[in-house]
């Protein structure tokens, strides 16, 4: 094997340990190492980083992210069936891998380390728990974030939506929160070939880096704002925002009321949730 480090190829460890990917779970298995740890590298130097991942599955990208130095790598795995896997690879790197069994939606990463210490999130997320999972990273009440940065593998479309800008026909709700508090890129895509099994759509690498200083704004306030104008974008923002206060609410802001919600920037959308 071309190989990262000396474990068996991933493929091998598979059928050796009779794992297959559950669509249920929202899983899709990457087996090359070398694009893993292209993944693993977009996120950074990792050296004396502590890393959070979700979903490892049989560790792929664990292994990658090992190999190139990170302190420890701390991952959260819903599947039992995985577990014995990753203690192979905790094993070859000792003391540098924790796995948490549980609920990722669930588990409050910011009280897995010490404040202070350096953490990238890096991780192919499951497809069903992935545009959650990023806004519970996205909108904590405490800013700046713990994260340094996060490297993100989601379908392509809703990458594209994470990074989209106003007027772009991606532009949403994810466009505008993410645009809020992140500077976040497109790092390159993934083929459905990749995986194993392949899915029917594109991925993509997201990458996201914190603003220092965002616009101030309550996150609650931000997203029911962007709820109501997106949830009719195609109507006027007089009438998507009308259970907000409608015409009188983007008065006060000075923003026509005949625009639609893909027309105004972050800033905007900002100025309309603090005048709330």
């Amino acid at each position: 094997m071309a190989g990262i480090d000396e474990l068996p190829p991933l493929r091998d460890v598979i059928q050796r340990h009779g794992l297959d990917a559950r669509k249920a779970l929202g899983q899709n298995f990457l087996f090359d190492l070398n694009l893993t740890q292209k993944i693993a590298r977009t996120a950074g130097p990792l050296e004396g980083v502590t890393v959070f991942e979700v979903g490892p599955g049989p560790g792929g990208l664990t292994r990658a992210i090992l190999s190139l130095g990170a302190k420890k790598v701390i991952a959260v795995e819903r599947d039992a069936r995985c577990l014995p896997v990753l203690e192979e690879i905790s094993d070859h790197y000792p003391g540098c891998l924790e796995v948490i069994e549980g609920d990722a939606l669930k588990t409050d990463f910011a009280s897995l380390v010490p404040a202070g210490e350096p953490v990238r999130i890096i991780a192919n997320l499951p497809y069903n728990v992935g545009t959650q999972l990023l806004l519970n990273w996205l909108l904590p009440p405490v800013w700046p974030p713990y994260w340094l940065s996060m490297t993100l593998m989601f379908q392509k479309e809703v990458g594209q939506r994470i990074v989209a800008e106003e007027g772009d026909n991606h532009y949403g709700r994810l466009g505008v929160l993410t645009g809020w508090r992140t500077v976040s890129e497109m790092a390159f895509d993934v083929p459905p070939q990749a995986f194993s099994p392949p899915p029917k759509v594109n991925s993509t690498v997201v990458h996201l880096l914190p603003k220092t200083n965002p616009l101030p704004c309550d996150a609650a306030r931000l997203e029911k704002v962007t709820e109501a104008a997106f949830g009719q974008r195609r109507k006027m923002l007089r009438q998507s925002l009308k259970p907000l206060g409608g015409e009188t609410l983007l008065a006060k802001v000075g923003i026509d009321a005949t625009r639609r919600a893909e027309t105004l920037s972050v800033e905007e959308f900002v100025a309309i949730a603090n005048a709330l």
